[in-house]
């Protein structure tokens, strides 16, 4: 009730906020500031809201999809102590690079991963010995004009009353979408009846060439922090999970460990939090304190790349501690048109180098 008010005495801030946004918009809209268009295929992943709608797993969805090409992933190293222009290497770590571009350089070893505030000058650093750029979470960054755009939704957030900034979550305003070659509808329940998918239609209202595709998220088995081992999710069925997450948006998660666990007792911290040593001295005291026999720490995967880098070893080494990875996938049909889409944005858009 106290943060309903809260959000109605913030409302107009948020309207002086869209008044911004409306008006950058029609800044680049009109020509007057100008972005700039690079001779390669810039892929651009992105959403309206602030985290949480699987703009990470997509991005190594695209990176999977695209493996016949040299590819670098752009991103703004949100949540780094470093600034400006970083290619990320075998020194990198959650504080120099971010904890995502992190996550994404360990995954994928054919992947030149790089961070720069100005996004215009990451391109013209990695252009020459790329075919391809893929900018996560640029989508309000107009000074890039990206090739092809790709717009997240949160199926569970579509059809709810949203609000801009401080107010609310949304960063830009709803008519933004309309600039997307995609919209897709991340997090989507699996079956997904053709009544919510065309709800979801109905809601985003796509111009005649917008294709609205769904997708989901698929998890993998659970990966030890620090040994090399791991374990199916039905083998801690009845476990009591202990959840340590510092993530915009843990509900998808615990849904998900809800088929195997009664019980979860959740640490949560706000999105890309860097992690304190009281913090997780704490966490594993409650977690000693439990008298229950079968007990295991559960993470996220781009959590863990925090917990790993910031000295936190002593404490968990010897701990049941685990994170559990996730992948986006599309609907049969989505999924045909998603990939065509793609592969043929990218095959007609290569420059010869």
């Amino acid at each position: 009730m106290l943060l309903n008010y809260l959000r109605l005495l913030l409302l107009p801030f948020s309207v002086i906020y869209g008044m911004a946004i409306m008006l950058r918009k029609k800044l680049y809209d009109w020509g007057i500031m100008r972005a700039t268009k690079f001779d390669l295929p810039v892929i651009c992943v992105g959403n309206l809201a602030v985290g949480g709608s699987g703009k990470t797993p997509t991005t190594e969805y695209l990176v999977r999809l695209l493996a016949d090409y040299k590819i670098a992933i752009l991103s703004r190293g949100y949540g780094r102590k470093t600034k400006g222009f970083i290619i990320a290497d075998n020194t990198a770590t959650a504080e120099t690079i971010g904890d995502e571009p992190l996550q994404y350089h360990q995954k994928f070893a054919a992947v030149t991963v790089a961070v720069c505030e100005d996004r215009v000058h990451g391109i013209k650093q990695l252009k020459k010995n790329h075919d391809l750029i893929i900018l996560d979470d640029a989508f309000q960054h107009r000074a890039v004009n990206a090739g092809f755009n790709i717009l997240l939704f949160e199926f569970r957030k579509l059809g709810t009353l949203q609000f801009l900034l401080p107010a609310g979550n949304l960063r830009d305003v709803f008519s933004s979408r309309k600039r997307a070659n995609i919209l897709l509808v991340t997090k989507s329940p699996v079956p997904l009846l053709h009544v919510a998918q065309q709800a979801s239609i109905n809601e985003l209202q796509p111009n005649s060439n917008q294709p609205v595709l769904h997708s989901y998220l698929k998890y993998g088995d659970l990966i030890h922090l620090y040994r090399n081992e791991s374990r199916a999710l039905e083998s801690i069925k009845d476990f009591e999970i202990f959840l340590l997450t510092g993530i915009a948006n843990p509900d998808t998660l615990i849904e998900e460990l809800e088929k195997y666990a009664e019980t979860i007792k959740h640490e949560e911290f706000p999105d890309h939090y860097a992690f304190k040593n009281d913090d997780i001295k704490k966490f594993k005291s409650v977690f000693m304190a439990s008298t229950k026999k079968d007990k295991i720490i559960i993470t996220t995967e781009k959590d863990s790349k925090r917990l790993r880098a910031t000295g936190f070893e002593d404490l968990l080494l010897d701990l049941p501690v685990y994170y559990l990875p996730i992948e986006v996938e599309l609907f049969e049909e989505d999924k045909i048109t998603f990939d065509e889409l793609i592969l043929n944005y990218v095959k007609s858009n290569r420059r010869n180098r």
